[in-house]
């Protein structure tokens, strides 16, 4: 029996996927088997076959294969910002390290991590995440704004409010995204 007929029977029986030796690592490398993956095209594919299930795992799903596999925070980078207009017709263009455009918008929301102490994330404040995509449940698949795009979008932002919340945020696609809250005034002085 060949593997493709194994793999597809294994699919027809409802069996559950197995463990595949990838990660993927918090700076967007890919691993297979602990060795980086260097031709991008390989990961570009990869990464169009990246779905989560219902719980939450990462799953790569090909014609012959699925199984999960690791993913330290998200699976992918936002590695590039282009923008056009202003205002709430400001239209925030990404690129990801896969290759792959996403507009933010209501479908594909950037989402701030406000919760974490600063500390935790460094000097530059924990980089906000895009949804590139929906998985086969609730999870989102997303990508973090490498720290470069994200500096280039901490430039775009104006004040805002979120639930009432004064903050710091960017226009795209006539949507709000908040980023950070409004430093507070300390009127001692």
């Amino acid at each position: 029996m060949s593997h493709h007929t194994a793999c597809t029977e294994k699919a027809a029986t409802g069996e559950a996927p197995g463990k595949l030796p990838f990660l993927i690592r918090r700076d967007g490398v890919w691993l297979y088997r602990g060795s980086p993956i260097k031709r991008k095209e390989m990961v570009c594919l990869f990464g169009s076959l990246l779905t989560r299930d219902e719980a939450g795992g990462y799953l790569l799903r090909s014609p012959f294969e699925t199984g999960y596999i690791d993913v330290e925070d998200v699976p992918f980078l936002a590695v590039e910002l282009d923008w056009k207009g202003c205002g709430r017709m400001q239209k925030l263009c990404f690129r990801t390290n896969v290759d792959e455009p996403v507009v933010a918008s209501r479908e594909h929301p950037i989402r701030a991590v406000w919760n974490v102490p600063s500390e935790a994330c460094g000097d530059g404040g924990c980089p906000p995440y895009l949804l590139v995509r929906t998985g086969e449940g609730q999870f989102p698949i997303e990508a973090r704004l490498s720290r470069p795009v994200w500096y280039e979008l901490a430039a775009l932002a104006e004040p805002g409010m979120c639930h009432g919340v004064p903050c710091m945020g960017v226009w795209s696609c006539d949507c709000f995204f908040p980023l950070a809250r409004m430093p507070v005034e300390n009127s001692d002085i």
